[in-house]
């Protein structure tokens, strides 16, 4: 029966993830002909090819059969070591609290609100690790699927993901324009008032533009396309230059609201709202920092994740 060196394993999906083996090397702090060796040996043992020659920056079928095994027993290993810690910290009189790492992968838009949460569970748990990973919402859920993160934070994932979430906090959204527009001292807007406007969206596939979307059919209305922009950031100074209006999560812009470089427009029916949600693989059970950092979210994560309307 093969056996397995925990060491070689890190070290294996460490090269996997960085897919070179010398940004590995870095980032083990070790020598690349080093990490090389320990390659090859884990090979022998296995009596396998992991790295398809002579390149060996992809994976071989076997490389990736055991990365996917890898990740399941280092993320274990980790949950074990992170429990003991508890123990051992207690038995030598340290006081009893979560420690190890906490790797948390958030989509785009939490970011605004994700380093509040993680440092205020950190004031609470102070020799926890915090690592923040922002991707798009199905980069998130592959990597939370894969044993690349621990938790995440996004919307409802697809109902095909095989993961659990469950809401924390209500995410609304809003239309937003410049603080000279014409329509921006007017009270209680409706849809037809709109209809007219250049309306910036955000780019196909991005959850903001789909939940507009929804909104849209909902109300049986078109709204005119003024153009088309990918991310956050780039929509809000397209909306402060005068290009068109835009829909938009609360949490973007709440730096602009403040200093009254864009305003929410006062429309019936608004602001829309969606949930976060706190997503977790389906078979795992939550333990050490983990499980005390999703009772801190459903605790105070609402409050944390708040944010101005108008």
């Amino acid at each position: 029966m093969k056996t397995f060196n925990l060491r070689h394993l890190r070290i294996f999906e460490t090269i996997a993830s960085c897919s070179s083996f010398s940004r590995a090397a870095e980032q083990l702090g070790m020598s690349q002909p080093a990490v090389s060796m320990q390659v090859r040996q884990l090979e022998s043992d296995l009596g396998v090819v992991l790295f398809e020659p002579p390149q060996r920056q992809r994976l071989t079928d076997a490389g990736q059969d055991l990365l996917l095994h890898a990740r399941v027993i280092l993320a274990q290993s980790r949950a074990a070591e992170e429990a003991m810690a508890v123990y051992e910290a207690e038995a030598t009189g340290g006081a009893r609290g979560a420690r190890g790492l906490l790797h948390l992968g958030v989509v785009s838009t939490a970011h605004y609100f994700a380093p509040r949460l993680l440092h205020e569970f950190h004031r609470l748990h102070p020799d926890v690790r915090l690592k923040l990973t922002v991707a798009k919402r199905n980069e998130v859920l592959a990597m939370l699927q894969e044993h690349r993160l621990d938790l995440a934070i996004s919307g409802y994932p697809p109902s095909e993901a095989d993961v659990e979430a469950a809401s924390f906090a209500r995410h609304p959204h809003c239309i937003v324009a410049p603080p000279d527009h014409p329509l921006a001292r007017r009270k209680r807007l409706s849809w037809n008032d709109l209809r007219d406007e250049h309306f910036i969206f955000r780019e196909s596939g991005s959850a903001t533009r789909q939940f507009f979307e929804h909104l849209l059919q909902s109300q049986s209305i078109q709204v005119r396309i003024g153009m088309e922009l990918a991310g956050n950031e780039t929509i809000k100074q397209a909306v402060m230059c005068g290009m068109g209006i835009s829909f938009l999560s609360a949490h973007s812009f709440q730096v602009e609201l403040a200093a009254g470089l864009m305003v929410v427009l006062d429309v019936v029916d608004m602001p829309k709202h969606i949930d976060w949600c706190f997503v977790q693989r389906r078979d795992t059970v939550l333990t050490g920092v983990n499980a005390a950092f999703r009772q801190f979210v459903f605790e105070q994560g609402a409050a944390l994740a708040a944010c101005k309307v108008g």
